[in-house]
């Protein structure tokens, strides 16, 4: 990072900052990286309303948002220094989240292979099952009832609907 801007922060600013490097980054893990990238914007958020604040109360006494600019250029050094330190940490917050997806995943993928061969977790049994005899009993509606849904009641009234709209452009010929 350019040492002019890491010279405008204080120390527990500069350490903060200092978390950030890529040899810092690589030591945490998914957990930590969250809470580093939550304190990181944190920071940032407070460092640009303070800019936009301090701006734009100074507007009306100096006539203008770019003459009022370069009186606050202090928070927005900071502001953009936090600005590069969350990108860095979000980049790495997204690796790590990109690499844990891959492995539950991949765990995924083996327990159902394992399930499939029937030595895995939710196996079949070994027996074979019993097919019953007669009528299944499952709660679900049969015959008519089945077939009603709010979605076919819709297409329903429409079909009805449209029916009747032609019906009443041929009754007024």
């Amino acid at each position: 990072m350019n040492a002019s801007l890491l010279a405008v922060l204080n120390n527990a600013e500069r350490l903060q900052v200092g978390q950030t490097e890529r040899a810092e980054l690589a030591a945490l893990d998914e957990d930590a990286a969250i809470e580093l990238e939550t304190r990181i914007r944190r920071t940032r958020n407070k460092y640009v309303s303070q800019y936009r604040r301090t701006a734009s109360a100074r507007v009306a006494d100096e006539g203008g948002r770019g003459k009022a600019a370069p009186e606050n250029k202090r928070a927005a050094i900071k502001a953009e220094v936090f600005e590069e330190a969350l990108a860095r940490v979000s980049r790495r917050v997204a690796a790590l989240a990109r690499q844990a997806a891959a492995n539950l995943r991949a765990e995924r993928l083996a327990a159902a292979r394992a399930a499939r061969q029937g030595h895995g977790p939710g196996a079949a049994p070994a027996t074979p099952a019993v097919i019953p005899e007669g009528p299944m009993l499952t709660g679900e509606p049969t015959g008519d009832l089945a077939l009603r849904s709010p979605r076919t009641e819709k297409q329903r009234a429409s079909t009805l609907a449209a029916g009747a709209r032609r019906q009443a452009k041929r009754d007024s010929r």
